[in-house]
C-alpha cells in the first residue's frame, strides 16, 4: 500500500532514512529532505520500501549516467552530486570513529575511482524458456540483470562484457550457474570461470576460439588452468606482476596507487617492514624501493606471485615472502620487535588476532588500512588500549557509487 515519508538522512548502505515512530525505514535512492511515495517490499521486510517517486526533490538530486541503475545492484548512488555524496562518504568514517569513541581527525575524502573498475565478476545464469543472462545481480535479489555496457569500468576492460557472454554460452549447457570474473591486465583479458563442470576436449577447444576473438591472456575454472595465451601481468610501482588466478586485487589502477602512496608517507624512514595480508604485493613492492620487507599472506598462491615478482625486479631492497595464517597464527611480539613499521591490509572481517599482538608489540610505527569502517574502529580501538596514538585517518573512494569506503590511518607509540 503506497504511502507518503520524509526522508531524514542517507544511511551507511546508501538508503534514505525515514524516521517513523521508533522504527527507521529504509528507501533505496532517496535522499535527505525528499519526500517519496514507497510502497511494500515483497517479503518480510518491514523496515523496508520500495521507491514509487519522489514528490519533493532534494537539490543535490542528478540524472543517474546508467541506464541499468536502480534495477542492477552494482551502484547504489548514481544520483545525488559529488558535494553531498562526498562528505556523506567522509562521515561514514567520522560517525563509525565516533560511535567507537575514537578521537581522531578525518582528512578530505580522497575520490580513486581514476579511470573505473579494473576488475568485474558477472553471473551467467539460463533465464526462461531457455534464455541465457549474463550480467550483474539485481538490486536486492538474487536475479540476474543482463547488461551490454558498464559505464564505471577502466577501458582496459573494454571488451569484457562480450567476453564474458562467449565465454558463457557454450559453459552454461553443462547447467549449473556461473560466476565470471574479468580482470584487466596488460596481454589481455584474464577470466576465471566459477561453477561449471568438468570440461570436455570438445568445449576447451571452443572455449579457444572464445579466448582468441576476445583476446583473452588466459582462462581458468575454479582456479585451474584451462588455457593461456599470454602472460596475465599488471604493473606494481617497478615490478610486473603474473596475478595469480582470481586473486584479490584494488579495484582501481588509481585506488592501488593512492593507497601506496599512503602507506609510503605514514612509513616514513622505516628500513625493516612487515606487510601483513600482502596479497600480490601493491605494498610490499612499492615500499622495498627503499626498505627491507617481510610480506605474509595466506595465500600461497599470492605469495609466491609476489616472490617471483621481486625476484625479477632489479633495485630492490631485500623481500622475503612467507604463507602464513595471520588469523590461526598471528605474528607474536618477540617476531615483530625487529620491525620499525608494521603495515597491515585485512578483508572486511578485520584483523582482531594479529591487532591483539601488534597492541602488544613495540613496533614504532602501524599503518592500518581498511575496507570496513566498523571492523577498523574495533582494531583501532585494541590498539589505542594498548598505547597506540592515532594520528589523522584518510579516507579513500575506489568503489564510487556504492557504500564501500577505503581508508588508511598511522597509529604510532
Amino acid at each position: 500500500m503506497a504511502e507518503l515519508l520524509t526522508i531524514d538522512h542517507v544511511g551507511h548502505r546508501g538508503d534514505g532514512v525515514a524516521i517513523e515512530g521508533s522504527q527507521p525505514i529504509f528507501v533505496p535512492y532517496a535522499l535527505a529532505g525528499e519526500t517519496v511515495e514507497v510502497d511494500d517490499v515483497p517479503g518480510n521486510h518491514p523496515d523496508r520500501r520500495r521507491l514509487l517517486r519522489v514528490t519533493r526533490q532534494s537539490p543535490e538530486r542528478i540524472a543517474p549516467f546508467c541506464p541499468h541503475f536502480g534495477v542492477c545492484g552494482g551502484c547504489a548512488i548514481q544520483h545525488w552530486n559529488d558535494e553531498g555524496y562526498h562528505a556523506w562518504k567522509r562521515n561514514i568514517v567520522v560517525e563509525t570513529l565516533a560511535q567507537a569513541k575514537i578521537a581522531a581527525d578525518v582528512t578530505p575524502l580522497i575520490d580513486a575511482h581514476g579511470a573505473g573498475r579494473r576488475r568485474i565478476t558477472l553471473h551467467g545464469r539460463m533465464g526462461t524458456h531457455e534464455v541465457l543472462k549474463v550480467g550483474y545481480a539485481a538490486a536486492g535479489s538474487h536475479d540476474i540483470i543482463p547488461v551490454d555496457r558498464c559505464p564505471i569500468l577502466d577501458p582496459a576492460l573494454d571488451g569484457a562484457l562480450e567476453a564474458a557472454w562467449a565465454t558463457a554460452e557454450p559453459l552454461i549447457v553443462i547447467g549449473k550457474p556461473l560466476d565470471i570474473q574479468v580482470t584487466a591486465t596488460v596481454n589481455g583479458l584474464d577470466i576465471d570461470v566459477r561453477g561449471s563442470g568438468a570440461l570436455p576436449t570438445s568445449l576447451i577447444t571452443t572455449l579457444s576460439r572464445v579466448a582468441e576473438k576476445h583476446r583473452l591472456a588466459r582462462l581458468t575454472r575454479h582456479g585451474e588452468l584451462v588455457l593461456q595465451r599470454g602472460s596475465p601481468e599488471i604493473a606494481i610501482g617497478k615490478a610486473m606482476v603474473v596475478l595469480p588466478p582470481g586473486s584479490f586485487l584494488q579495484a582501481t589502477v588509481k585506488g592501488e596507487d593512492t593507497l601506496a602512496a599512503l602507506v609510503r608517507e605514514h612509513c616514513g624512514r622505516a628500513k625493516h617492514i612487515a606487510d601483513l595480508f600482502c596479497g600480490v604485493g601493491p605494498f610490499a613492492l612499492r615500499l622495498a624501493e627503499k626498505a627491507r620487507i617481510a610480506a605474509f599472506d595466506s595465500d600461497a598462491g599470492a605469495i609466491t606471485a609476489l616472490q617471483k615478482a621481486a625476484q625479477t625486479t632489479p633495485g630492490l631492497k631485500p623481500l622475503k615472502a612467507e604463507a602464513r595464517d595471520l588469523f590461526r597464527r598471528p605474528l607474536m611480539p618477540q617476531e615483530l620487535r625487529d620491525y620499525d613499521a608494521v603495515v597491515f591490509d585485512p578483508p572486511r572481517q578485520g584483523a582482531q588476532a594479529q591487532v591483539t599482538q601488534l597492541a602488544a608489540s613495540k613496533v614504532p610505527v602501524i599503518v592500518a588500512v581498511s575496507c570496513n569502517a566498523a571492523t577498523f574502529a574495533r582494531d583501532a580501538k585494541i590498539l589505542i588500549d594498548g598505547g597506540y596514538k592515532i594520528a589523522a585517518v584518510t579516507p579513500v573512494d575506489q568503489f564510487r557509487h556504492t557504500a564501500h569506503v577505503e581508508l588508511v590511518a598511522r597509529f604510532a607509540r
